[in-house]
């Protein structure tokens, strides 16, 4: 398992390259990890736990899906690895302003709560882990983006009810403490 998980990590290490985060200056790599490492908490499921490592590779990199798709199976079995592969597809989001110009951000981000809250439980377990540590990360930042990316957390949260119920509960708390702290600030 762990070696799995060590090749799926380089695999998404070298796929960010040199990405750094957008609100903390650290390499990207760091965020994929601390999730799959909040997932773990919840989680000893390699499929989840590999998931949350490449969660963001098809949205913020170059990386297509076949190369994600090829990848996987070379260190899974084929099952394995499009199960991999759909919950890595699920958590990339659709309604981006690349392909929905027309669309507002309020309007792009109600379509993905909604497309969300339709995914599976492993897709969601992982969204609450990305959640806790983007909001984490997000509360840092001094600029006004700050509570209006937070309540929509809040929003995506009570949509998506069929992930891992502690994890939930957990990202909801971590949500609400970063809008309390925002808020006095």
């Amino acid at each position: 398992m762990e070696d799995i998980l060590q090749h799926v990590m380089e695999f998404a290490r070298t796929a960010h390259g040199d990405q750094r985060r957008k609100f903390v200056d650290e390499p990207y790599i760091n965020h994929p990890v601390r999730v799959m490492r909040i997932c773990r908490e919840y989680s000893g499921d390699i499929l989840l736990l590999s998931a949350a490592l490449l969660h963001d590779v098809l949205e913020d990199t170059e990386t297509k899906r076949e190369a994600v798709s090829d990848f996987l199976q070379s260190v899974m079995s084929p099952a394995e690895a499009n199960r991999t592969l759909l919950l890595v597809l699920e958590l990339t989001d659709i309604y981006t302003k690349k392909n929905y110009p027309r669309l507002n951000r309020r309007q792009r981000k109600q379509k993905e709560a909604t497309r969300l809250s339709l995914a599976e439980s492993d897709s969601q377990t992982i969204k609450y882990a990305d959640i806790i540590d983007n909001s984490l990360d997000v509360a840092k930042a001094e600029t006004d983006f700050v509570l209006v990316y937070l309540k929509e957390c809040a929003a995506l949260l009570k949509q998506m009810d069929k992930g891992h119920p502690e994890l939930r509960k957990r990202a909801m708390e971590t949500v609400a403490q970063c809008i309390a702290e925002q808020k006095q600030m």
